[in-house]
């Protein structure tokens, strides 16, 4: 006969679907919290408990092995430790079973019982979220508990779901106790248990919905290329057959279309186009805008607009290409990712007889006037809404090609002169800007919008060398503002990519004063002698206002040196001290406390451009002089010393300034 602990336990384990494992750790940690309760346990102090199949359960205290106990709790004799462990030595801690009463104190009690229901509510909130996030992506089925105007609860049996109004499926109402069929699309760890979003107005709700009634889907004899869905209204399937002879419009439609009207049926009549995959483009866009007929297709990819399809349609196929409120295009836009623009065949024909004046239409003018006499008649028979007949239509047609053709292979001709001058620049480019994301130029919102298409800054490089002008107008499209040039090319100015070349060894310069110095430190003497001037006649001024001798003026730079710079600071090879900062500085006194005396910092190589200059480079040096500097050396009087200060990176300001840290 089952005891009963067995009876309870059992009960739990069934009624909350958990592991018997898991039910018997939460009782385990129950008892522990009851025996540290009842007979007031350290919490440093370990404690264990076990439970048998049959309900006996043992506690296992903490003690350290002693030669007389003087503490029960926390001491055992030796030889009662070497009963339970027999190697165990005098000092070791060892876990021996204690004594405890039948019942525990009331505090005790209930202790244990918030233990177990507390774990038992984590495992289960565990077990919950295992099962259904293995379910994502999957349908599930459930009812309707509750319908606010935010969303709608869903119960799954053991656990609820939410569908927001977003996901839910234009002009469906749901009311109590309905049967729903949802996709889950997310499952998020809650302190109250999963929150398990679902929808049924994701594409993917469609394609599970293929798979389930579809078996040549399930097995893979026919794949789904890509799905366009606007739930409630209309969807577009393209499929393609992975197994020959497998007609795979035919897979999904079955006979007597008895499987596609399983789905309209189960989204609420919706309709579903189901088109064949091709890989020709050209052919792919002509059966995405089905139904409707297309006369021409005409194939451009441009830096800017991407990828585009010129369709024209005949006049009476236009707003069945277009479809309501331009839905049947969008769609087709979607599944084949092509821009698409719709002409009908007499809009076509209005703009390119209007531009036979104009190259490259001039030619088809010259070559053929009869055509363009024959274009002419019924163009204006047309203007007085007399009927057109299908010979004249289809005259209408082959002009219209003609002419688009010409007009595509002088935009064409274009973009490749312009594709030629990019790729002439890109080699000027370092290599590592087109591995630098756009976003580390730090540009403002409406700037990273309108340069959607350009990913690195190789690539803005390029086309701020090659392409400016196309760059300005696409800027002014994407709606960034009149200064967006100006905070580009600061940023850029700004930016400083490090490579091989700012690694090169240091060059030795001619002798001063009978000793070999490298390059950076000729550098810095030059820069002393431009200061030079500047700081004797501050010092002048200072000894002649408190009355003292000036000191000779032709002092060596080694003895202006110090005051400036300190003889082991390192200037890189490429930087300028610019006088004009400094002639800004207030002259410093005589002496200067250690403790406030001004120190330059060290530069490196990434915070200066890294065009090196070599020797003998004079009016390339007087050309960077003249530009407007990105840093400049100030003295900080609070602080007492000179700090380096850079423009603000990305600013559209041109004199917003701060402070540059190593």
């Amino acid at each position: 006969m089952k005891s009963d602990f067995t009876l309870a336990f059992n009960e739990i384990v069934e009624m909350r679907a958990l592991s018997r494992e898991v039910v018997l750790e939460a009782l385990e940690q129950a008892l522990v919290s009851a025996y540290r309760r009842d007979s007031n346990i350290s919490s440093n102090q370990r404690v264990e408990a076990s439970i048998d199949p049959t309900g006996a359960s043992e506690i296992l205290l903490e003690k350290e092995v002693t030669e007389s106990v003087e503490n029960e709790q926390t001491e055992v004799a030796l030889e009662d430790a070497r009963l339970r462990y027999p190697e165990a030595e005098i000092g070791d801690t060892v876990m021996m079973p204690v004594e405890t009463t039948n019942n525990f104190g009331r505090i005790a009690a209930q202790t244990a019982k918030q233990v177990i229901l507390q774990r038992i509510r984590e495992a289960e909130r565990e077990s919950l979220y295992d099962e259904f996030v293995e379910r994502e992506g999957d349908l599930v089925t459930g009812t309707v508990q509750s319908v606010t105007s935010g969303a709608i609860t869903i119960s799954l049996g053991r656990a609820e779901a939410i569908m927001p109004r977003a996901h839910q499926i234009p002009g469906e109402r749901y009311r109590h106790h309905d049967k729903v069929r949802a996709y889950v699309v997310e499952v998020k760890k809650n302190s109250r248990g999963p929150q398990i979003i679902v929808s049924r107005a994701h594409k993917n709700m469609l394609r599970r919905l293929l798979e389930y009634e579809v078996p040549e889907i399930y097995n893979g004899q026919v794949e789904i290329k890509n799905i366009a869905r606007e739930a409630g209204h209309r969807s577009k399937v393209a499929v393609a057959a992975l197994q020959e002879g497998v007609d795979p419009v035919g897979a999904c439609v079955g006979m007597r279309g008895i499987r596609i009207q399983n789905i309209v049926k189960e989204l609420s009549d919706e309709k579903i186009d189901v088109i064949e995959w091709n890989a020709e483009p050209a052919q792919f866009i002509s059966k995405a805008l089905s139904p409707a007929r297309v006369s021409d297709m005409l194939l451009e990819e441009d830096l800017d607009t991407g990828r585009t399809a010129t369709v024209v349609v005949p006049d009476d196929q236009l707003s069945l290409a277009i479809g309501r409120e331009g839905q049947n295009a969008r769609l087709a836009a979607k599944l084949t990712g092509w821009r698409i623009d719709i002409k009908s065949v007499s809009e076509a024909a209005s703009e390119a007889f209007r531009l036979l004046d104009e190259p490259p239409l001039l030619t088809l003018k010259q070559e053929q006037p009869d055509l363009v006499d024959e274009i002419e008649r019924i163009m204006s028979k047309k203007a007085a809404n007399r009927p057109i007949q299908p010979e004249e239509y289809r005259t209408l047609t082959d002009f219209v090609k003609m002419g688009e053709r010409m007009l595509l292979d002088t935009r064409e001709a274009a973009r490749e002169e312009r594709r030629s001058a990019m790729n002439a620049i890109r080699a000027l480019v370092p290599a590592r800007a087109f591995e630098m994301n756009i976003r580390e130029l730090e540009l403002d919102d409406d700037i990273n919008r309108a340069l959607s298409r350009v990913d690195d800054v190789g690539e803005l490089m390029i086309r701020m060398l090659a392409d400016e002008d196309a760059l300005v107008q696409r800027l002014k499209q994407g709606g960034a503002g009149d200064d967006a040039m100006d905070a580009i090319r600061y940023a850029l100015d700004d930016l400083v990519i490090l490579g091989q070349a700012e690694k090169e060894a240091e060059v030795e310069e001619p002798a001063v004063d009978g000793e070999a110095v490298t390059r950076d430190e000729v550098a810095a003497l030059e820069a002393v002698d431009e200061i030079a001037p500047e700081m004797e006649a501050a010092e002048a001024e200072e000894a002649e206002a408190v009355g003292l001798e000036p000191e000779p003026a032709d002092i060596e730079a080694e003895a202006v040196l110090p005051a400036f710079i300190e003889p082991e600071a390192e200037i890189e090879l490429g930087a300028e001290i610019e006088p004009e900062p400094l002639t800004s500085l207030k002259p410093m006194p005589a002496a200067v406390p250690d403790e406030v005396k001004p120190v330059v910092r060290s530069f490196r190589p990434d915070d200066w451009d890294t065009d090196l200059y070599e020797d003998g480079d004079d009016e390339e040096r007087k050309k960077q002089k003249s530009k407007q500097k990105r840093q400049q050396l100030v003295f900080d009087e609070e602080r007492g010393e000179v700090v380096v200060k850079r423009r603000r990176k990305g600013s559209r300001k041109r004199d917003e300034w701060e402070e540059f840290l190593d």
